[in-house]
């Protein structure tokens, strides 16, 4: 209901604009955002029936999330609390969860993190996927494609992974994980803070580097690969699966950023987008001890019961990294746009 009190320009989103809808789901957060809080009753009576994976209520539970980052630009602060919007929102993610433990393959003791670890470490003997099907036989269209995708998460780098500090205990663990988020956030300097580098990226590339301007173009399985670092970021209960989420992502970014330079040396497609890459060859090579040794290690030790959590973190990021690469490769593939509509 309209107070008919006028907001202060502070307590007023400056973020991205409000994306399109995608379904009934989406559409009444949407529509409630362009409004002033409080929310009326919003159709939880749509989750069960909603897709987990689906384009609506991935695009709602982004919606949701992104009020904890940067907002939108017009929608009114007082919705990242809203009782209503936050009862959907767990909703949707109950619905997420579900299909993610129904999907992953399962395991929780010692023996299973060790060889989830191990697998991440081992470079299958033809490495496949996007960074190699863009360093073999990628277009420059594709690889700007790519990046747009990227750039939804990338634009806020280590941001989701930060809100786990506070959560952990003292010690070990806390101490390791923020000396990689010090790395992550430029180590001091604006200049080489890692959202930043791949801002610089987009532009060289011919992209918008806007933060926030792809999300109407990217589908929900590039979505859903954000909205799982978001959930497990927002919650305690999943501090554990955050670390594994983290561990997962840091242990396989330096190889396919490897095959990345590669790709754009061989596209041409210049300097700052070599040197995002780059940088993330030699942070991440390090990072995957540092997560391994120290963070995960440090963790189980003060919390030993917590090793399924990481896991299934473990596992959740890759269930999700392996459909957004089918997406994109079998798009690809068929000569079609990886991107929603008419793609960039």
């Amino acid at each position: 209901m309209d107070s008919g009190v006028a907001t202060p320009v502070s307590a007023r989103g400056s973020g991205p604009v409000v994306p399109e809808p995608r379904g009934p789901l989406s559409s009444a957060v949407l529509s409630a955002l362009r409004r002033q809080p409080p929310g009326g009753p919003l159709p939880l009576h749509e989750v069960p029936h909603s897709d987990p994976y689906g384009e609506d209520l991935q695009l709602a539970l982004y919606a949701c999330y992104e009020l904890h980052y940067r907002g939108f630009s017009g929608v009114d602060a007082g919705w990242e609390w809203d009782p209503e919007l936050l009862r959907l929102r767990a909703a949707m993610e109950s619905v997420f969860h579900e299909a993610l433990r129904a999907d992953v393959a399962g395991g929780g003791s010692p023996d299973d993190l060790d060889r989830e670890l191990d697998a991440l470490l081992a470079e299958p003997r033809e490495p496949r996927g996007v960074s190699q099907f863009l360093k073999r036989d990628g277009t420059r269209e594709q690889l700007r494609e790519y990046f747009a995708h990227r750039s939804v998460y990338q634009l806020k780098e280590a941001d989701p992974q930060a809100w786990v500090i506070p959560r952990l205990e003292g010690g070990r663990a806390k101490a390791a994980l923020v000396a990689v988020e010090y790395d992550e956030f430029g180590g001091g300097r604006a200049e080489r803070v890692h959202a930043r580098l791949f801002a610089d990226l987009m532009a060289e590339a011919g992209l918008d580097a806007t933060y926030g301007r792809y999300v109407d173009a990217v589908p929900a399985v590039t979505l859903a690969t954000v909205n799982l670092m978001s959930y497990l970021g927002l919650h305690r209960a999943q501090r554990a699966a955050l670390v594994g989420h983290f561990a997962a992502a840091e242990i396989t970014t330096a190889p396919a950023a490897r095959r990345m330079v590669d790709a754009i040396d061989r596209l041409g497609a210049g300097p700052a987008c070599r040197f995002f890459y780059n940088e993330h060859v030699e942070a991440d090579a390090v990072h995957e001890q540092v997560l391994r040794r120290d963070v995960i290690g440090g963790l189980l030790a003060a919390e030993p019961g917590l090793v399924g959590d990481v896991v299934f973190g473990i596992q959740a990021t890759g269930l999700l990294d392996d459909r957004m690469e089918r997406h994109l490769l079998d798009c690809w593939r068929k000569g079609r746009t990886s991107l929603r509509g008419r793609g960039l």
